[in-house]
């Protein structure tokens, strides 16, 4: 990762509230600008890339075209699912009344022997491939702490251990250890059927958020988070599985499972926590970004960034150029009571502000089904934004090669 040698990247201001003086504060930072000179390797590599994704995203808008509104509104949607060695009947009803678009797994479904996760991954993946759409197959893989496996996938270190190999070994060796530690653990991953991690983290580690992030963080240095978060991607990347960058724009120490982050910061000091987000979106392909719960008043005082057009829409999409996945973080959370919100009130908010795909879980499955339905009934989403996250959806799946 270049250090020097950067330009800056400038956001409209129309895509802010007035005064809030984001622009400078990102022309300020050289974390959040991308190198500007390319070699005639990464040109032609480049151009070969744009040719396959736009037949990619060709085949992805076909697919979601020929989808009924059931099948469409499912797409958007991550679940979990009961069980850890069969699906029970009432999960298969539940399931075939909604086919979701993925599926998360947790300590309760891993914690059986490799082949028992194996067949139970198989059931969901074919009971749930409604239209011969197979749904994603997720997991939070971080290392560390979180490890939701019992047998069978390797436990990765925490993020912070990377960061302190990197102090004693040097910067070079530590990204090519972490990289060929997230191939491996990321083809492990993949051998059990799963396709989609929900990590790694790419927010700075700092006074205010130490206390609920702690060594799930790469650390204090806003270039080494995102060369490590690039190198974690790279090496799950390898392995067939797509990452997830998380928690965008960022957390305090406040734990958004209890309650509502509120990230009290102006222009400067957001560009600075964001810039791993910045520069990553800008220099890698980066398959998703999980939004955070928390409340920004800078950029919008009534709505937590996970219902916000203004970060999810303006920041993230049209502000940073980002074209892949935006995935709301879990709205059974406790920071979702600060928002006046039920579970399925919030999904189709969230839709509605721009997120590509919503977590609803089996108790609550139907009803945020029905709710999508609803509100694309009464004009609340438009389908033409629900076929735009769909083909979203799709086209990740055909590139992870779910698609045949």
């Amino acid at each position: 990762m270049r250090r020097n040698g950067f330009r800056v990247v400038n956001i409209p201001r129309s895509f802010f509230p007035a005064g809030l003086l984001l622009v400078s504060a990102l022309a300020a930072l050289g974390g959040l600008a991308w190198a500007e000179e390319r070699g005639s390797a990464q040109g032609r590599a480049a151009a070969g890339s744009a040719a396959s994704g736009s037949a990619t995203r060709d085949r992805a808008a076909a697919i979601a075209a020929s989808l009924d509104e059931r099948l469409l509104a499912a797409q958007l949607i991550f679940t979990g699912v009961d069980g850890n060695r069969s699906l029970g009947g009432a999960m298969k009803g539940i399931l075939r009344d909604c086919p979701p678009g993925g599926i998360v797994l947790f300590r309760y479904n891993l914690n059986v022997e490799k082949e028992a996760v194996k067949a139970f991954l198989a059931e969901c993946a074919a009971f749930t491939g409604a239209a011969g759409i197979p749904p994603f197959v997720a997991v939070d893989h971080e290392g560390g702490s979180v490890h939701r496996f019992g047998q069978g996938v390797s436990r990765l270190p925490a993020a912070a251990f990377w960061r302190e190999l990197a102090e004693r070994e040097g910067e070079a060796p530590a990204l090519a250890a972490l990289e060929e530690a997230a191939f491996a653990s990321g083809t492990e991953l993949r051998e059990l059927g799963i396709t989609f991690n929900l990590a790694p983290v790419a927010e700075v580690l700092d006074g205010e958020n130490r206390a609920f992030l702690g060594d799930r963080s790469f650390g204090e240095d806003p270039l080494f988070v995102t060369a490590a978060a690039a190198a974690f991607m790279r090496g799950m990347e390898r392995a067939g599985v797509s990452s997830t960058l998380k928690h965008f724009p960022g957390n305090t120490g406040t734990d958004p499972h209890r309650a509502s982050p509120v990230l009290g910061k102006d222009g400067a000091a957001l560009a600075g926590m964001t810039g791993p987000f910045a520069a990553l979106v800008k220099e890698s392909r980066v398959p998703a970004v999980m939004v955070s719960h928390a409340l920004v008043p800078a950029l919008d005082g009534e709505h937590i960034a996970s219902l916000s057009s203004v970060i999810m829409k303006g920041w993230l999409r049209e502000g940073l150029g980002f074209q892949g996945l935006i995935i709301a973080d879990d709205f059974s959370m406790g920071a979702l009571r600060d928002s006046g919100l039920g579970a399925e009130d919030a999904a189709v908010r969230s839709l509605a502000a721009g997120a590509d795909m919503i977590m609803a879980w089996p108790s609550t499955l139907r009803r945020t089904h029905a709710a999508i339905l609803a509100a694309l009934e009464d004009g609340r989403l438009s389908r033409e934004a629900v076929l735009a996250s769909a083909e979203r959806v799709i086209a990740e799946k055909i590139r992870l090669g779910l698609l045949e």
